[in-house]
């Protein structure tokens, strides 16, 4: 895609210390814009960091921590984002998983629904008011095309522990949550300068695998594309001016739009999942 002058804008990154998170960020940062990382372990994101600073000659890259499948994390992160960013030009709902049976998150929702959807839910909840503040602010959510897989949303089945052996209907169902989640998004943001896209980046080979077991994960992934290729639809998605006035939409690997599934266009369905999603995070619907 074609460089853009991204000087002055901030770009906020979940999960971007590996995969296409990753390539995200360094390309947002050699472009200009501030990033931050907003991720787990500081441990494994500040290597990356002076990897992106050293490559692109830009300093502006920092963390936030941030623990998706933890409430009060994310409540954290939110407020200290907050503080430190006067304005946010994009939020790119970029981490995810596919857990494996028996995983939760701290609070006791389905691990994979609890991080792909409810973290991501609360962030962008947390943030909206700043987003909406700052002029052509664009919203980002990795979704996947495995959304068309899924039958529905059982609520109280996000509401438990994982069932299946390798998680996979589940990441289904988060993946299906993250396109109605943007659907609601655009429908609630109507009138505002924000946009929000849901994107499948293609099917990449990253650490959203990792609690698979081998020799599953390492069947799967010697049939993915590469975390380069599979930015891209984010970064069309965050940056590009020819979408700065689409929203609501999904789009495929390099940018590409595309009609989701019957399920994704569902409005009850979405409306149901943002007054479901607020209650179990305590927010106003």
């Amino acid at each position: 895609m074609a460089q853009q002058d991204l000087a002055g804008k901030t770009f906020i990154i979940t999960g971007a210390n590996t995969g296409i998170g990753k390539v995200t960020a360094k390309e947002l940062a050699r472009q200009g814009a501030r990033v931050i990382l907003a991720c787990r372990s500081q441990g494994k994101t500040e290597p990356v960091i002076e990897e992106i600073k050293r490559e692109t000659g830009n300093d502006k890259v920092e963390f936030v921590a941030l623990d998706l499948g933890d409430l009060a994390s994310v409540r954290a992160c939110a407020e200290a984002l907050l503080a430190r960013a006067p304005n946010i030009h994009g939020l790119i709902n970029n981490a995810g998983l596919a857990a494996k049976r028996g995983a939760s998150t701290k609070d006791g929702y389905q691990m994979t629904f609890g991080t792909n959807h409810l973290g991501h839910y609360l962030l962008t909840r947390l943030l909206l008011d700043r987003l909406t503040a700052t002029g052509g602010a664009r919203i980002v959510n990795v979704a996947s095309a495995s959304h068309y897989r899924a039958k529905g949303i059982d609520w109280d089945a996000v509401q438990k522990p994982t069932r299946t052996i390798v998680g996979m209907k589940e990441y289904e169902v988060s993946k299906l949550a993250n396109v109605l989640f943007t659907k609601e998004l655009a429908r609630r943001l109507e009138g505002t300068s924000v946009t929000a896209y849901a994107v499948h980046p293609g099917t990449v080979a990253t650490d959203a695998w990792r609690r698979f077991p081998n020799p599953i994960r390492w069947a799967i992934k010697k049939l993915m594309i590469t975390p380069e290729e599979g930015a891209q639809a984010s970064l069309v998605c965050a940056t590009s001016p020819d979408l700065a006035t689409e929203t609501g939409k999904y789009y495929t690997a390099f940018g590409k739009e595309k009609r989701p599934s019957r399920l994704a266009d569902d409005v009850e369905l979405a409306k149901t999942l943002w007054t479901k999603s607020a209650e179990w995070t305590g927010l106003q619907a």
